[in-house]
C-alpha cells in the first residue's frame, strides 16, 4: 500500500469538503440576505413641492397644464378650464417622487431611433423654487415591452417599465374629473331628492337619518344611503362631452326625471336629472352647471314613493345589545336584566339562549306596511333599554280582526305587522325560562 498517495487523496478531500461546506455556507448567506435593488434612480422630487405639470404630445402638438390651487386642489387650466380628478394627478405626483428604471443605457447616440428626439410625450414639473424637470418618453422597446425615457438633464436613457409610462402619458380627457358630484358622505347633514311629484327632505340626527319633510318621520338609513350612493356615483361620458351643444338640446328635450341636492359642510351641490329612453343627462352645480351625458344607473330607481324611505323596523337598538327588555303580555309583565354574561329576572339566572333568540326576533321585527288607522287597545307592550341606557324604546301591539298593529312611543305612525312576525315575538318571550344551572340550584334547595 503506498501510504504516500493516500495521505494526498485524504489532503485533497478534506480541502475539497472545505470548499463544498464554504461554498454552501456561502449560499446560505446570499438567500438570506434580502435581494438587492439594483434599478436605477430617473426622477426623485418632493410631491408636496410640485406646482404645475405640462403634459405635451408632439403628436398634434397638444399641451395640458395643470395648476394647483391654495388649497392644495389640482385644476386642469390647458387646453380649457376643468376640474381635476385628484386621485388621477396623485399618480402622477406620488409616481414622479420615486421614479426608477428597469435599465440605463449608457453612451445612447441615436435618440431619434427610441421616439426621445423629439419625445412622444414631455412631462414637464415646476417646482415651488421655480426649478423645473422634464421627463422625455419616448418609444416601447422591442422585446419587453417596457419604455424608453430620459430626462432632458441626464445623458443616460433608461428604460421603465411600460405600466409606469400609464401614469404619466394622460390627456385631459384622462385627467378631467368625471364625477358630476363630490360630497363628503360621512359629513352630509341634509338630502333632498324631489321626484315623482313629491318633495323629500333627509336629515342627519346623530348616526341616524330622519325624513323631515314632507313631514317628521324614522327613514330606512339604508334607502337614504342609496340614492346618496348614486349622486356621488354619477360620472360624465365624457366622449359625449366633447359635443357639449349636441348634450344639452337632448337635455333640454328629455323629461325631467328628479332633482337631488346634498349638503356637507362645504355647502349644497345639485344635480337636476332628465331620462329619454335609455339615456341619462344630468346638470351639475359643481360643474358650473355645465350639461353631461351621464351614465344610465343614475336614471333608475328614483320612482321611489315616500313610504319606500320610511323606517318599517319596529326597533332601532340594530346591533347594540340590550341590556334590559320588559315584556307585558295579556296581562303578565316580566323584566329582564343584563348582569355581566348573564340574564337575570326576579333575582334568577335566565337562559341566555333564549333570551338571545328573542331579541333577535325584535331586531328583525318589521311592519308589512304603514295604515292611517286600526290601532287599538294593546296586548302586548315591549320596552327595550340598549346602546348603554341612553336609548329606550317601547312599543305596543294590538290586535284586530285577525290583524295586528304597532305603534312606537312618541311615534303617531301606524305600523301593520304580518301575524308570523307577533306570534314569533310571543311565542320567543313565553319560552324563556330560568336556567339549566339555576333549576339545579331550586332543586338542590328543596
Amino acid at each position: 500500500m503506498n501510504w504516500t498517495r493516500l495521505l494526498i487523496a485524504a489532503v485533497v478531500l478534506g480541502g475539497l469538503g472545505g470548499v463544498v461546506w464554504w461554498s454552501n455556507k456561502d449560499e446560505a448567506k446570499k438567500e438570506a440576505a434580502p435581494p438587492k435593488d439594483d434599478r436605477p434612480k430617473i426622477l426623485t422630487l418632493n410631491e408636496s413641492d410640485i406646482q404645475q405639470i405640462d403634459i405635451h404630445k408632439t403628436v398634434g402638438d397638444v399641451t395640458t397644464t395643470l395648476k394647483k390651487g391654495n388649497d392644495g386642489k389640482w385644476v386642469i387650466t390647458s387646453p380649457k378650464q376643468y376640474a381635476a380628478d385628484q386621485g388621477v394627478v396623485s399618480t402622477i405626483t406620488s409616481g414622479a417622487s420615486s421614479l426608477t428604471g428597469e435599465r440605463a443605457l449608457d453612451d445612447v447616440t441615436d435618440l431619434p431611433s427610441l421616439g426621445l428626439e423629439p419625445p412622444a410625450t414631455t412631462v414637464t414639473f415646476t417646482m415651488k423654487d421655480g426649478k423645473t424637470h422634464k421627463l422625455l418618453i419616448g418609444e416601447n422597446t422591442a422585446t419587453d415591452n417596457n419604455t424608453y425615457v430620459k430626462l432632458d438633464s441626464d445623458k443616460r436613457v433608461f428604460t421603465m417599465a411600460g405600466s409606469r409610462k400609464a401614469d404619466f402619458d394622460k390627456s385631459a380627457k384622462d385627467l378631467r374629473e368625471k364625477h358630476l358630484l363630490i360630497a363628503e358622505q360621512d359629513k352630509l347633514s341634509r338630502v333632498e331628492l324631489d321626484a315623482k311629484g313629491q318633495a323629500i327632505e333627509f336629515g342627519h340626527a346623530g348616526e341616524a337619518w330622519q325624513i323631515l319633510k314632507p313631514k317628521p318621520m324614522r327613514a330606512d338609513g339604508s334607502q337614504v344611503e342609496e340614492i346618496v350612493r348614486k349622486a356621488r356615483d354619477a360620472t360624465m361620458d365624457a366622449e359625449a362631452a366633447e359635443d357639449q351643444a349636441k348634450v344639452a338640446a337632448a337635455y333640454a328635450a328629455a323629461p325631467l326625471v328628479a332633482t337631488i341636492r346634498v349638503t356637507d359642510p362645504a355647502g349644497a351641490k345639485t344635480l337636476e336629472i332628465h331620462k329619454a329612453k335609455d339615456d341619462c343627462y344630468a346638470k351639475s352645480s359643481m360643474l358650473d352647471n355645465a350639461i353631461f351625458k351621464a351614465n344610465k344607473e343614475l336614471c333608475d330607481g328614483l320612482d321611489k314613493t315616500l313610504d319606500s324611505f320610511r323606517n318599517k323596523k319596529l326597533f332601532d337598538f340594530a346591533f347594540s345589545d340590550p341590556t334590559k327588555i320588559t315584556v307585558k303580555d295579556n296581562g303578565k309583565e316580566t323584566t329582564y336584566e343584563k348582569t355581566g354574561d348573564g340574564w337575570k329576572s326576579g333575582g334568577k339566572t335566565m337562559d341566555a339562549v333564549a333570551i338571545q333568540n328573542l331579541i333577535d326576533k325584535l331586531r328583525d321585527a318589521s311592519a308589512t306596511k304603514f295604515v292611517d288607522s286600526g290601532f287599538t287597545t294593546p296586548v302586548t307592550e315591549i320596552t327595550v333599554v340598549s346602546n348603554d341606557g341612553k336609548l329606550t324604546e317601547k312599543v305596543s301591539i294590538s290586535q284586530s280582526n285577525n290583524m295586528y298593529y304597532a305603534r312606537r312611543d312618541g311615534d303617531a305612525t301606524i305600523y301593520q305587522m304580518d301575524s308570523m312576525v307577533v306570534d314569533d315575538i310571543r311565542k320567543a318571550a313565553s319560552g324563556i325560562q330560568p336556567s339549566v344551572e339555576n333549576k339545579k340550584d331550586s332543586e338542590k334547595k328543596k
